[in-house]
Formats: C-alpha cells, structure tokens, sequence
C-alpha cells in the first residue's frame, strides 16, 4: 500500500469519526440548549443597602464606622448636630408646663366658682327667709294700723275723740303701708325676677344661674387649653422623632463597605451617607420555560458551589420572565425558534465558607 492510499484511508477513518460524533451528539441532544439545561449556575450576590437620614439634614459631628467594619443591627453609625433641635424640645416642653399650669389654675377656679355659686344660694335662700318674715311683720303692722285708724274713725263721728288722733292714726297707717312696700320691694330684689312659690329651697334665683353659667363656661377655657397643649405634645412627638433620625443606625446586621461623607460635612435629607453589605445574599440563575414550569415562589433549591463543592440551602423569592439578553437564540442547528428564558432568584440561607462573589451551581431543575 503505498502513501497516498494510507493518506486517503486515513482522511476517511478521520471523517467517518467526524460524522459519528456529530450524529451522537445529536442523537445525545448536546447541543447549547441541552447542555444549558443540564446544570445552572449563578454567582452569589450580596444585597447592598443605601444608608442616608430620614427627612433630616444638617452637619455631621460624628462618623462611628470605617470602611470594613462588622456593624449589627442598632448599631449607631453617624450623628448629626441636634443642638437646635434640643433647644426647641426644651421650649416645648416649658410651653407644656406653662399650659399645665394654665389649666390646673382654670379649673380651680372653675371648682372655686361652683362653690361659691352654692354658698351665694344658701345665703340668697336665708335672706330671702328673712325678708319673708320681714314682710310678714310689716303686714302686721300695717293690719294693726288698719284697725286702728277704722277704730278711731268711728270715735271721732260719733264724737268720742278729738281729730287730731285720727289725724295720727292716718299717719301711722300710712307708714305701715310704706312699710310694707318697702319690705316686699326688698324681697323682690333678692327673688330678683324669680317667682317666689313659697318653698325657698325650690327657688331658681337667676343671679345664682348665671354664676353656675359663667363657672360652667370656664369648661370651654380648660378645653382650649388642652387643645393647645395636646398641640404642643404632638409638637413635642415630632421634635423628638427629628432628633431620634439625627442618629443614623444600622438598620440590620451586614459589613460597611463605603463610608461616602466626612465629619463636619453638611448632609442633606435621603442622600446616601453609608454604603452597608448586608447579610442577606442571593443568586440568579436562568431556566427554560419548561423547566421554570415546575417551580414556584417559596420552593427550596440546594445549590453547590464551584469551589468546595459546599452545598448551600435556598429559597426562590422571585420567579418571572428574564429579559430578552437572556433568551436562547436560534441555538440548534435545525433553526430553532428563540427560547423564552426565566429569571430565578435565589436567596440562600448563611453558610461558613460560602461569601459573595462565589459560583453556585444548581442541578436537576
């Protein structure tokens, strides 16, 4: 045999290879989309976590946190200046005080005025029985006057007596009808208006009234002020909510990675200040719409990393379609269409030895 024969039955053995390997290959299904479905793997993502202050600005006394550190959760990270902010809670809480002191004294005197609206009633209530039995004793007199004066009347007719004790009899009539006037205008004014039903303790004596009014009225003053001081005390609540968002804190265990302003630097509300790793990480693989079909948000998955091969435990908190890079572009030979892709996001549990920036490799989905 000579060389170009052993050359040509060398080509063919080499093509013939050529042309099994293909059809097992494609009889195997290796082609990108299988070999992409056999094993997923994704690179483990730590969640970062923008700090800044909440609706609170001003200038920055301190800074307690370097780049590297290992802060837990309530951990104090920066402070701004709350001077101003404790001076306007100390006026507020003098103006609470001052208010306090307002009502207290409102309504003792709102207590005084009700008792001495009773007193002036029981002192009315006995004036009046008093006067009552003053009228009574000038309609005495005046009844006494009476038959007298119609005593002497008849005398001096029949010629008994001289006029001039009649004359005197008129007189001293006359006065006790003075008297009795006199007395029932007096119980009149203490009635003032009030109709006098002989039971004194059943007399509404208006001046009385409007004592209990004006003392019933003081109500409205004690209620105002409360209003003001529960203004004041909400006023208070805000203060020291501001002055609570002047400390900056973490708001849950992770690593600062970047500390972005300085002491003695102005800082504005929602601008970030601290840049935080959190605990809380994360991989991402892609899946076919079919393989996507058999999943669900809240399933388990075990992943195992690439190096180490260390199996980590995880949850899948997102589950939607992926964009379109992510599609599997008319991969098979035969002209394929595209393929929809999923996005599948998976958060895992805290292992030792397992730190971002690893590859995590799923398999079986």
């Amino acid at each position: 045999m000579n060389a170009r024969q052993k050359a040509e039955r060398t080509g063919l053995l080499f093509l013939a290879l050529l042309l099994i390997g293909g059809a097992v290959l494609m009889y195997r299904g290796n082609d990108a989309v299988a070999l992409g479905a056999s094993e997923k793997e994704g690179i483990l993502t730590a969640e970062q976590v923008k700090m800044a202050f909440h609706s609170v600005s001003g200038r920055l006394v301190k800074v307690h946190v370097t780049e590297g550190d290992v802060v837990k959760k309530g951990d104090v990270v920066m402070e701004i200046d709350a001077k101003d902010t404790d001076l306007a809670i100390k006026k507020t809480k003098a103006q609470i005080a001052q208010l306090d002191a307002q009502i207290a004294s409102t309504s003792g005197a709102q207590a005084v005025n009700y008792l001495k609206a009773d007193n002036d009633e029981t002192q009315s209530f006995r004036q009046i029985d008093q006067q009552r039995a003053a009228v009574a004793g000038a309609q005495a007199t005046l009844r006494n006057a009476q038959l007298d004066y119609d005593r002497k009347a008849s005398l001096v007719e029949a010629g008994a007596i001289a006029q001039s004790q009649l004359d005197d009899a008129t007189m001293t009539l006359n006065v006790a009808q003075a008297g009795v006037e006199q007395q029932q205008q007096l119980l009149d004014k203490l009635l003032a208006g009030a109709q006098d039903t002989g039971a004194t303790d059943g007399i509404a004596l208006p001046t009385i009234a409007q004592e209990r009014a004006s003392a019933a009225n003081m109500s409205n003053d004690v209620a105002a002020l409360e209003s003001q001081r529960q203004a004041l005390v909400v006023a208070l609540e805000e203060l020291e909510t501001q002055k609570e968002r002047l400390t900056l804190r973490a708001p849950e265990d992770g690593k600062i990675l970047k500390v972005l302003s300085k002491e003695g630097e102005m800082v504005s509300a929602g601008t970030p200040v601290v840049l935080l790793e959190s605990n809380r990480s994360y991989y991402d693989i892609y899946l076919s719409e079919e393989q996507a079909a058999g999943l669900a948000e809240g399933d388990e998955v075990t992943g195992v990393t690439v190096a180490g091969k260390k199996q980590v435990k995880g949850t899948i908190q997102l589950l939607t379609q992926a964009p379109g890079f992510a599609d599997l572009k008319q991969s098979r030979e035969k002209g394929q269409a595209d393929l929809s892709a999923f996005q599948v996001r998976i958060y895992i549990e805290p292992t030792d030895g397992v730190v971002p920036g690893m590859t995590i490799g799923v398999k079986g989905l």
